[in-house]
């Protein structure tokens, strides 16, 4: 039988600390599983819906974005996708009577993981200027509010339209469609603060912004380099793939300011030999400092180039573009100044060269470590700049791999949520519907916040997700969102999101992945890409939380229908009522989805076309992979601070708090500590257990400070740190910002540390 939400938050002032581990998964992970998967949804429940996820016939997990292989498990998902799952499918339900016993002030003292142990959402629930509850609306009077703020703006540019990556295909299609037509670009979306910096270095160099392998290139790769990455927590499943990959040969270097249990030893929960024993997975460990990632590649490089037949010569002589002024600047790397960037010895950089001179066939994964930093752009293309010196994009077994995290954010992209659409979708947007979308470019991440603070955007939309949360500079960000006129939020369960809001606000409850979704033509299906740009259907197949839930494209479409009126030529009714028209329109509007319907027909899916990995075509401004030669960069940090990155416990999946442990870290009953290497703590004074305030520095002078931090001495990289975040976010300027993509830099925040009152 599933259990009661909390009443009160529980107390988090008293942290535990106990030994770190040393492998990840294991009967450990199968017990936590099934404890809180039973306490969201009873036992029957649980075994119901756990043996759906991920399978063919199934729904795809609502967590990260990791691909399925082509021979499925009966138990094809990992503790935190079933996490995801449990809290998506649980039975406790948050409905008008909870806001009513609650008000908005009062949700507003909440911690996340409060709010989001309440249960899903039944009601759609209106907060009116001035009242100080949450109360229950009608779906018609909602889209009335909705087209009254919007009708009154000045300039559709003034309305913003946010995506989560939890958004299916069909719904973000039409999402991107809706606000073109309504006239604005404004379609910022979580990857803004995630892999932009991928997707701008891939685009530029690769001339596409996704990776370049699919599962069985690891298999079969010699080398595999994790960067920058914590896969046992965040893509659990990906150590599956990293097993198989070891069984096969391959070695793995792991390069990060933390040991992560995960990429010590897989213990795989699928064999009784995994179970027992498990796999070694790391052969070299490079701790690197944050931010040394590009000077660690650029070095690389050039020791590349100095061991005779090392470079593929036909490879580059064929393929690319800009070697000569790459190899002159990589010659300029020096060891002094790679050694105090990275925090590295030689002899582990040497040891890591002689491996990539054995292998014919390389792969570099990466994930946040790389991609939020001031200078993550140029990081990622020596990375490229590494993989093209010998031949490894568009061999099997090679290529570059970011690891993506909310389970469709590379689809939405894909489908048009996009803040810089391309001339050419707009043009095919406008061949297929008729109307001439905007073409000047509109509002990421950051500039919306900036937009909402100075009252240059007024109505804020989102479609899932918990943007306040997700956001950096926590107290500029939920100041910007109560000058907005109207902020809406179609989500399944609370977040702090609901209790930021404008002056009016509007909370929108929708299906979950694990549901039906019935519409007029009878039961519908949804589809989502991966990380690795396949495309396969997801089923609901548990009945709706509430009879008053609606589904993302029927949410999407009804709003269209009452903002746009008679004016639209779009045929938004026969849309919500049958989502392979809307897969039809795709299939005419973006390459690749030609017969989307009769694909995604087939178990499994199909993979979407990549002309550097399936025909080594590279379609840049060049016709050719380009070399880049960026000057190397990496922080500086003055004397008596250190480098902090946030990163996510593991009981957490993106701003979700699942529990307040972190069980391979050895934190336990609570989330406000911070990591510090012991030599570091001794030099700032700071004994473990001591409480510290984190205090941010940067150049506009202005104090950010995180108050109340337990100090647990931790072997991270020396000068690092390292604390969770949203609780972390406060720290991040929001103008600290990757160069290029604009990505906050959230894993290099300059801190000092300070005797917390609290202690």
């Amino acid at each position: 039988m599933a259990s009661k939400p909390p009443k009160g938050d529980p107390v988090q002032d008293a942290p535990q600390v106990a030994e770190v581990q040393h492998a990840a998964a294991g009967l450990p992970a199968i017990g936590h599983t099934l404890r809180m998967a039973q306490q969201q949804m009873g036992v029957r429940r649980t075994a119901l819906t756990l043996l759906r996820v991920n399978q063919k016939d199934g729904f795809d997990c609502p967590g990260c974005a990791w691909p399925e292989p082509d021979h499925r498990h009966k138990a094809e998902f990992c503790e935190n996708g079933a996490k995801a799952v449990a809290e998506e499918a649980t039975l406790r339900r948050v409905t008008p009577d909870f806001f009513a016993a609650h008000p908005v002030a009062d949700l507003a003292t909440r911690s996340g993981y409060w709010l989001g142990q309440q249960g899903r959402l039944t009601h759609p629930m209106y907060l009116a200027e001035g009242a100080e509850r949450y109360e229950p609306v009608s779906w018609d009077r909602a889209f009335d509010i909705i087209a009254e703020e919007i009708a009154a703006l000045d300039s559709p540019d003034e309305s913003v339209f946010y995506t989560s990556g939890r958004t299916s295909n069909e719904a973000a299609f039409l999402y991107q469609l809706f606000a073109r037509e309504l006239g604005t670009n404004n379609l910022p979306d979580c990857s803004n603060m995630c892999h932009e910096s991928s997707g701008s270095a891939l685009t530029e160099t690769i001339g596409i912004g996704k990776g370049s392998v699919l599962l069985e290139d690891l298999y079969t790769s010699d080398l595999i380099i994790v960067a920058g990455q914590n896969p046992g927590t965040n893509h659990p499943r990906m150590l599956s793939a990293l097993e198989k990959a070891k069984n096969n040969g391959a070695k793995i270097i792991t390069v990060n300011p933390l040991p992560e249990a995960g990429m010590e030893r897989f213990k795989n929960p699928q064999t009784a030999q995994g179970m027992l024993k498990g796999t070694a997975l790391t052969d070299l460990f490079l701790q690197i400092r944050l931010g040394g990632d590009q000077a660690l590649f650029r070095l690389l490089n050039k020791l590349i180039l100095e061991t005779e037949g090392a470079v593929d010569e036909e490879f580059v002589r064929e393929h690319t573009h800009g070697y000569e002024d790459f190899v002159a600047a990589a010659q300029d790397a020096d060891w002094d100044d790679t050694l105090r960037a990275t925090g590295l010895d030689r002899a582990r950089i040497e040891e890591a060269l002689s491996m990539i001179l054995a292998s014919k066939r390389t792969v570099v994964c990466w994930a946040m470590g790389l991609t939020q930093h001031k200078h993550s752009v140029p990081t990622i293309r020596e990375v490229v700049n590494f993989l093209l010196l010998r031949g490894n994009i568009g061999r099997p077994g090679a290529g570059v791999c970011p690891v993506r995290g909310h389970s469709n954010v590379q689809g939405d992209r894909t489908m048009g949520i996009f803040e810089r659409p391309a001339p050419a979708f707009l043009d095919a947007l406008e061949k297929e519907f008729g109307f001439a979308p905007p073409r000047h470019h509109g509002l990421d991440v950051v500039r919306a916040i900036r937009a909402l603070r100075d009252g240059d955007a007024k109505v804020f939309f989102a479609m899932g997700g918990n943007f306040v949360s997700a956001s950096p500079d926590t107290d500029v960000t939920e100041a910007a969102m109560r000058r907005a006129r109207l902020t809406v939020h179609v989500s399944t369960k609370l977040n702090r999101s609901h209790a930021v809001t404008g002056a009016r606000a509007l909370i929108l409850p929708t299906l979950g992945r694990t549901e039906r979704d019935v519409q007029a033509s009878g039961e519908q299906v949804v589809t989502v890409e991966d990380s690795m740009g396949m495309v396969h259907a997801s089923r609901g197949r548990l009945e709706p939380a509430s009879k008053q839930l609606l589904s993302e494209p029927a949410i999407v479409c009804r709003l269209a229908r009452r903002v746009l009126g008679e004016t639209s030529r779009t045929p938004w009714e026969e849309f919500e009522k049958d989502y392979a028209t809307v897969r039809d329109r795709i299939a005419r509007v973006i390459p690749g989805f030609d017969d989307f319907n009769a694909k995604i027909a087939r178990p499994g899916g199909f993979a979407l076309p990549h002309a550097p990995r399936d025909e080594r075509r590279f379609p840049t401004a060049t016709g050719k992979a380009n070399f880049t030669a960026a000057p190397v960069e990496y922080p500086a940090v003055p004397k008596g601070r250190l480098l902090l990155q946030t990163i996510r416990s593991h009981d957490q999946y993106n701003t979700t708090i699942y529990g307040l442990d972190d069980r391979y870290r050895g934190i336990k009953n609570g989330r406000r500590v911070v990591l510090v290497h012991p030599d570091d703590a001794a030099d700032l004074g700071l004994a473990e257990g001591t409480y510290a305030d984190l205090v941010s520095e940067w150049q506009d002078g202005v104090e950010r400070r995180a108050p109340g931090f337990r100090v647990v001495h931790y072997p991270t990289a020396r000068g690092c740190a390292a604390a969770y975040y949203p609780e972390t976010n406060v720290l991040v300027p929001l103008d600290a910002t990757a160069d290029t993509s604009n990505t906050p830099a959230s894993k290099s925040v300059v801190v000092r540390l300070e005797q917390s009152a609290v202690d």
